[in-house]
């Protein structure tokens, strides 16, 4: 069957589109939910006036997409889930747990349709997620699971590798001041040496 799109729908087209479709597709899910209409005549001529509005509506959102993306572009989101030896999971990161993972760290509510996953993951480790946030305008962030308590850890191995380089720095300025002094005192003893000569 032949319909128009009176909305934008993802993989499918723009409003306006004139778009052949499985007649299922068309009556039990596009027309009940008011995205499309049946192609008659009439609503042909319609088609202009619903591509010009939907250019205008989809250029603001477009905008307010972009700005969502650059407070979105370098998020990274960790999760802590129980694993096996071989680091899969007991258990999955769902898309649904992504997105409620954006609304906890960063307050912006994206729909999880918007998460983009092939299938949950099921793998400990950095992983790459697609948010689709609007049709023309896809960005990624790292999902990183890691084994439970994996993140104290983390911690700890952080706090311990930073204590372990204020040491090492401590140990260079101690050195550097030292041969300074010994420098300044070898200075020191070859001008007296050179006044004495002179006397």
């Amino acid at each position: 069957m032949e319909i128009l799109l009176l909305k934008d729908v993802d993989n499918l087209g723009y409003a306006g589109d004139v778009k052949k479709v499985a007649n299922g597709f068309g009556r039990n899910y596009l027309i009940p939910h008011q995205l499309a209409m049946l192609a008659t005549p009439g609503a042909l001529k319609q088609a202009e006036t619903i591509r010009r509005a939907a250019e205008k509506y989809r250029a603001r959102e477009l905008e307010d997409a972009k700005a969502i993306a650059n407070q979105l572009k370098d998020l990274k989101l960790t999760f802590e889930r129980r694993s096996g030896e071989m680091g899969k999971l007991y258990g999955s990161v769902t898309s649904a747990e992504v997105a409620q993972a954006i609304v906890d760290k960063t307050g912006i509510t994206i729909d999880k349709r918007k998460v983009v996953l092939a299938e949950p993951i099921r793998q400990l480790g950095d992983h790459e997620v697609i948010l689709k946030i609007v049709m023309d305008l896809s960005i990624k962030i790292q999902v990183e699971v890691l084994p439970e308590g994996g993140i104290l850890e983390r911690d700890r191995a952080a706090a311990k590798e930073a204590a372990r380089a204020e040491a090492v720095r401590v140990a260079q300025e101690r050195a550097q001041a030292q041969a300074a002094a010994v420098l300044a005192e070898k200075v020191a003893a070859e001008t007296a040496t050179e006044a004495s000569v002179e006397a």
